[in-house]
Parts: structure tokens; C-alpha cells; sequence
């Protein structure tokens, strides 16, 4: 009895998920409310989000090679997300998976974790009250 291929697999590996990140990026450097978030140079975070993304996913445990655990909440504490930046941080995430072209239970897999992953990260209210401390 053989195992379910991840999604890694059915997404058809490194290459479409290279592809998704180097997309979702391209938006982000378009982005006016987005773009004072990341860094001045993405490419550090381009690798991180690609290796992190695709270990998830199921292919080869970079990210924990790289950066042990990802901690992601708390590696986002430092940066005020409330419900704009989430929203339009989905909205580019799924633009770039609908542009990669992934096959459906693979975009679906895809939308379904970076919403909920996304919200879970929000930590300022709409009125801007932060709440990370």
C-alpha cells in the first residue's frame, strides 16, 4: 500500500512553487500597503518563503535545515498585520497561485492554508490598536 503523494508531489515539485513565490513577490513590490513590510532586499525572504512553503507542502526539509522550527507568528510579531494587510496579502497569494496555474486540489490546498495562515497572523486591530505585547 502506497502512500498519497503531498501536494509538493502533485503540485510537480520545486518548480511551480518557484514560480508562486517569485509571483506573490512580484505583487508585493507593487504594493504601497504591503512593500514597507518586507525588507529592502526580498531575496532572502523570497528563499525562506519558497523552502518554508515547499517543506510544508511535503518536499525536502530545507527550512528546518536552514532555520529550525519556523516559528511563524513570532517571526512576524515585529510587523503591525491587521485585516488590510491580511486581505491584501491573500489577495496577491492567490493571484499567484491562480497565475502559476496549479491543478484544483492542489490550489485549493494551496488557498485554504495561506488564508488561515494569514489570519492567524494578524496581530493589530482595524483600528490599529496593537496587539502583540
Amino acid at each position: 500500500m502506497s502512500a498519497e503523494p503531498s501536494i509538493y508531489e502533485r503540485a510537480g515539485g520545486d518548480e511551480p512553487f518557484r514560480r508562486l513565490v517569485d509571483a506573490f513577490y512580484a505583487r508585493i513590490e507593487r504594493d504601497p500597503l504591503l512593500r514597507p513590510l518586507f525588507p529592502e532586499d526580498l531575496e532572502p525572504g523570497k528563499l525562506h518563503q519558497f523552502l518554508f512553503i515547499t517543506q510544508y507542502f511535503g518536499g525536502p526539509p530545507r527550512y528546518a535545515a536552514l532555520r529550525g522550527h519556523p516559528r511563524l507568528r513570532a517571526r512576524h510579531l515585529p510587523f503591525v498585520i491587521g485585516q488590510a494587510e491580511r486581505d491584501a496579502w491573500v489577495d496577491h497569494m492567490r493571484a499567484a497561485i491562480d497565475e502559476v496555474g496549479f491543478p484544483e486540489d492542489v490550489r485549493t490546498a494551496l488557498i485554504h492554508y495561506f488564508e488561515r495562515t494569514a489570519t492567524f497572523m494578524i496581530n493589530a486591530s482595524d483600528d490599529r490598536l496593537d496587539l502583540r505585547g
